[in-house]
């Protein structure tokens, strides 16, 4: 029942090449970085990647996009990431952006078996009548858009368009979490619990990071936001790699008045 391995490079010692991959994060936060690192040590190429998006340039899943390491990304969002959209639409990579919720209840129901749903997000627009932009071409034409997806409408006080989505499932989670026991349990701190668990939950093999590692039955219950059941491989942090934490943006402003007393 001991999950824990020595390093992020021995816990992504057999993702291959062509793997998928569901990533944990949001910009910056909880993004598990150590063993992204890992990979692109490895030379590891060709993969796809579902995730909220795709790291901020020169950090996170940024580093193996810039390294040419992706081949597809299924995502939110595109933006803080200059390199990502050069390549989006210099046609080096796939993407298929999706509903942000849609996303993350897709993860979410892969990870639980279920095969497909049925949201009214999208609905009446490209994400269900087909034609997004999938790959461009490098003169800057598109050669491949999504194709239309299947919709109904359900009876009710107000009948309405629903489209069917399809769950997600990958060969391989990566997450980052605050805390995480022998037995693979997890608790993520505030707002880098966002896409970590459901990315967990979608993995058929799960590697997590963990800044702090503490014995079977030490995490109460009721904090245990992925269970251990899900997750395969724990890796510890250093104190180095826990404390690397970029900002994404930083925001000050000028004290004045009061606020200067004293010599602040």
């Amino acid at each position: 029942m001991d999950k824990t391995v020595a390093s992020a490079a021995e816990a992504v010692a057999d993702i291959p090449d062509g793997a998928s991959l569901a990533v944990g994060g949001f910009g910056l936060s909880g993004v598990p970085i150590a063993i992204t690192r890992a990979l692109l040590a490895r030379g590891v190429g060709d993969l796809e990647v579902v995730s909220n998006n795709c790291g901020v340039d020169g950090w996170g899943l940024g580093e193996l996009l810039a390294a040419g390491r992706i081949r597809k990304v299924t995502a939110s969002y595109i933006g803080e990431n200059k390199e990502f959209a050069r390549q989006y639409l210099g046609g080096e990579v796939e993407v298929e952006l999706t509903p942000q919720g849609t996303l993350a209840e897709r993860l979410r129901a892969g990870g639980v078996g279920i095969p497909a749903f049925y949201t009214a997000t999208g609905a009446g627009t490209a994400v269900s009548d087909g034609g997004m932009p999938l790959r461009y071409g490098p003169d800057g034409s598109v050669v491949k858009t999504s194709e239309p997806k299947e919709t109904r409408a359900f009876p009710g006080d107000r009948p309405r368009e629903y489209v069917l989505e399809h769950a997600i499932r990958t060969d391989y989670g990566l997450v980052r979490a605050a805390v995480g026991d022998r037995h693979g349990n997890l608790r993520f701190e505030r707002s880098t619990r966002n896409f970590n668990p459901l990315a967990g939950m979608a993995g058929r093999i799960t590697i997590a990071e963990v800044d702090r590692l503490v014995e079977p039955g030490e995490i109460d219950p009721d904090d245990v936001h992925l269970p251990g059941i899900y997750v395969d491989r724990v890796v510890v942090l250093s104190r180095e790699e826990s404390e690397d934490l970029p900002i994404e943006k930083v925001t000050v402003r000028r004290r004045t008045g009061a606020e200067n007393e004293g010599g602040a």
